[in-house]
């Protein structure tokens, strides 16, 4: 006898049970129900084997397909998207350190310890993609940052900072592809 026949007998036994308490008007034999619908492996055994027809697997490998599709149509955009977002963290992280220059030069000196701006003068840095800063353009160049000074009461200095990429296009004559720009207020008494 094989395991678990018990507990199919006995749960046969119970159904019949039931259904004869149910259904004692009717003249209904359970157990043949039971026998007909269950065969020994608890499949139907009157029955086809179970399986998807060529519609159906058809059917479900153009929607597979067209969600392919939609998923990769999105990656150039997410990647573009992804890339624009290191620049611009990128060209923000230059604005704090060039800001953070600015603030720490003592007020007796004329220009920033690390980055050598003058105070007052419009001054154009461009800088490599690790964040090495240049006076002239180069070939590893990723970013070109532009302060422009504002004239301003004795001891107080205005500046726009912005940096754009790529280092190669002049943001007065060409539309960059992306900026980042920060104003910028300087006691320097």
């Amino acid at each position: 006898m094989r395991a678990g026949t018990n507990g199919f007998r006995s749960l046969r036994g119970a159904v019949a049970a039931l259904c004869e308490r149910r259904c004692e008007d009717r003249k209904f034999d359970s157990s043949a129900v039971i026998d007909r619908r269950y065969g020994s492996y608890g499949a139907a055994s009157n029955s086809k084997v179970a399986a998807f027809s060529l519609v159906e697997l058809v059917l479900a490998l153009g929607v597979t397909a067209f969600c392919l599709f939609a998923v990769f149509g999105l990656m150039p955009v997410g990647m573009q998207t992804n890339r624009n977002a290191a620049s611009q963290t990128a060209a923000t992280n230059i604005i704090a350190v060039i800001v953070a220059d600015l603030r720490t030069t003592p007020a007796t000196a004329t220009t920033s310890p690390q980055f050598a701006i003058t105070f007052g003068t419009d001054t154009r840095l461009y800088f490599d993609a690790s964040g090495q800063a240049s006076t002239s353009l180069t070939p590893d160049s990723r970013y070109q940052l532009n302060i422009t000074w504002n004239s301003a009461p004795i001891g107080l200095n205005y500046a726009v900072l912005r940096v754009t990429w790529p280092a190669s296009v002049d943001p007065a004559t060409t539309t960059p592809g992306g900026s980042v720009e920060i104003f910028g207020a300087f006691d320097r008494s």
